[in-house]
């Protein structure tokens, strides 16, 4: 089976952002994340803000680590200004939809994005809404909450207590995300097909090992 798209999924820290983006690049699949809200904003006529926070992005940390292996890349400092008016507030004003309806359209987004093939799909837990689909490889990029912490607090010099704090505070907001969108209330390994521990891999070894499984099996073995 030709793999045309993978999904990567991570938790907080755990280096998922890096080694899907070297995928991205290693394979000639493009890059999608903020893409999916881009289209769904898109799609229904509304400033991407209000898809975002229907969607319950990630926080602050999350956004600010999701490419962290050891140490933050510089590119990764720099953010957009807040909204006047917060997304939720127009929803709460009447806006056009609701979050629920917010939700299917990135749902639906993701779908069609990895219809379109050869893409490495970050986030959005788009190994959940592709399933078990023909040429989707599901990846989750994940480490053990203690080293996440750790690489937390060494890269932003934060204590040990904020760290771990943060990290609590983003793998219940994953969780949540599961529940909210999928009905997945039990993470369990099954729902992907490689399980990449960066406790003990590196992010390039993660990479090989999604790009070795991308790779259809030699006749005869």
């Amino acid at each position: 089976m030709k793999t045309r798209v993978v999904c990567v999924s991570r938790t907080l820290a755990a280096g998922g952002n890096h080694i899907a983006r070297a995928v991205s690049q290693k394979l000639g699949f493009r890059y999608a994340d903020e893409e999916i809200i881009k289209e769904a904003a898109q799609r229904e006529g509304v400033d991407v803000a209000v898809v975002e926070d229907a969607e319950r992005r990630q926080s602050f940390f999350d956004r600010l680590l999701d490419s962290l292996a050891v140490a933050p890349s510089p590119e990764m400092m720099s953010f957009s200004p807040g909204f006047p008016v917060t997304p939720t507030e127009l929803l709460e004003a009447g806006g056009p939809a609701t979050t629920e309806h917010y939700r299917q359209l990135i749902r639906e987004v993701v779908r069609d994005v990895a219809a379109r093939g050869e893409v490495v799909i970050f986030a959005h837990a788009s190994a959940v809404a592709l399933g078990s689909s023909e040429g989707v490889l599901r990846v989750l990029v994940t480490a053990s909450p203690q080293t996440r912490a750790e690489r937390l607090a060494a890269a932003y010099d934060l204590s040990a207590k904020r760290a771990e704090k943060e990290i609590a505070e983003s793998d219940k907001a994953r969780r949540a995300y599961l529940r909210d969108f999928y009905d997945v209330t039990d993470e369990e390994p099954n729902l992907y097909d490689l399980v990449i521990n960066t406790d003990v891999l590196t992010p390039r070894e993660g990479v090989d090992i999604v790009l070795a499984a991308t790779r259809p099996p030699k006749k005869g073995s």
